[in-house]
């Protein structure tokens, strides 16, 4: 049934799932917790994340809880082709290679969409949207949703503001555990990883130009800062950008800023965040690289029809030759530069992320057409479980506050 590269490849990827297995104490536990209570018993989950260890793994964890599991990626260029043979090699059923054409990836997602699926769990709102167009068929199965990203959540605002969303979605980027330590320390590393290891140059006493501030942006441009770049941010919400001025960055517009970076990074979710006008006022050898989750925040399309040369100078790595003369060059094709040229977040960031992301689908499945909302937040409870499982795995303590605290924090007579 699966449709994946080359299953001879599975025992690579197993042995990249054991790394992960190993340094995710919070998935496992909850692993543990599953094959003893099966909260997912005669449930099946599609899912749509970046299909590499990380994901593998709790895709693992899902089916120990008794889901019969239908994958795919988010993202054609992060696939893992030895990880999809390896949940292949376990029985789970993959659909996805790396470097899918569009034509490619539309039919994995097609094909995890027609089997039923009654808990969806979607990064950047693909599954969402065909179930909702194409794949009408398929809604009456469907319990509920979890998606992990912000661009996802914004398409699925959007779906709700126009009363087209049809089932509950719970909003796990929004959760606590997962944008506050995923977003911004997951990105901030895993960006720089991805940016390090494909152009092998220095960072240090160079001008690192972070388009967008909110978690991930911060997160980027940190990590700059933390490397000895200099760091300009782009920014369209005022109180962000007053934000990034008193974590000491400076802050211009991006037409001004393209004078200026070494580096480019886009993280803002939207389209046309740097465009041609930018890309002529560039100086030469500037690279340019987005983390947003679309391929759409660097201008690629206009990009390519106007460079009077375009050259593979490394993998993953292209130089376009300007009209003004000067070469500039773009990471993974303007993709997920931290997934399409690296492997993602820390295993240890993800564990939080997908525990948060494990519990949610749990949520759902225990509360099947109890949800009357659309748009969920990630139950309180679940947030403060993860917290607290994680600490623990830390060896950490925090205070309790004794009675009497409680009661004058809840006096009406403080």
């Amino acid at each position: 049934m699966s449709q994946i590269r080359d299953i001879a490849l599975a025992p690579s990827g197993a042995h990249k799932i054991e790394w992960v297995r190993r340094n995710c104490p919070l998935l496992r536990s909850l692993e543990e917790d599953f094959s003893k209570t099966k909260p997912f018993a005669g449930k099946k989950i599609a899912l749509s994340i970046h299909l590499e260890a990380k994901t593998a793994y709790l895709c693992k964890v899902l089916a120990a809880g008794g889901a019969e599991m239908y994958i795919t990626g988010s993202n054609p260029l992060s696939t893992q082709d030895d990880v999809a043979a390896a949940l292949v090699e376990d029985g789970l059923n993959v659909f996805a290679w790396y470097n899918a054409t569009d034509e490619e990836y539309n039919t994995h997602i097609r094909e995890v969409l027609s089997h039923g699926a009654n808990i969806i769990i979607d990064d950047g709102g693909d599954l969402v949207h065909m179930l909702h167009t194409e794949k009408k068929d398929q809604l009456s199965h469907v319990i509920g949703g979890c998606e992990e990203t912000t661009t996802g959540i914004i398409r699925l605002q959007a779906m709700a503001a126009a009363e087209q969303l049809e089932f509950p979605m719970v909003m796990v980027n929004n959760a606590d555990c997962k944008h506050l330590f995923d977003n911004r320390y997951g990105t901030g590393q895993s960006v720089w990883d991805g940016i390090n290891r494909t152009t092998n140059l220095i960072v240090a006493g160079k001008i690192a130009v972070v388009a967008g501030y909110g978690w991930c942006g911060k997160g980027v441009a940190m990590r700059a800062k933390a490397l000895g770049a200099r760091v300009i941010v782009t920014e369209i919400d005022s109180i962000k950008a007053i934000e990034a001025v008193m974590d000491g960055f400076e802050v211009m517009p991006m037409k001004e800023a393209a004078k200026y970076g070494d580096f480019f990074i886009t993280v803002t979710g939207c389209a046309g965040v740097i465009d041609e006008e930018d890309f002529l006022e560039m100086k030469e050898g500037a690279i340019l690289c987005n983390a947003g989750h679309f391929d759409v925040e660097i201008d690629m399309k206009r990009l390519r029809e106007i460079a009077t040369k375009q050259e593979e100078m490394r993998n993953n790595i292209i130089g376009y030759t300007l009209p003004t003369g000067k070469t500039i060059y773009v990471l993974a094709e303007g993709r997920l530069v931290n997934l399409a040229a690296g492997d993602g977040h820390p295993a240890e960031i993800m564990d939080m992320s997908f525990a948060i992301q494990a519990l949610s689908a749990k949520y759902l499945a225990e509360h099947a057409g109890e949800l009357k909302d659309k748009l969920i937040d990630v139950p309180r409870e679940v947030d403060l479980e993860v917290a607290e499982r994680k600490l623990r795995f830390l060896g950490k303590e925090i205070d309790v506050l004794t009675s009497e605290q409680e009661k004058y924090l809840n006096s009406s007579s403080l």
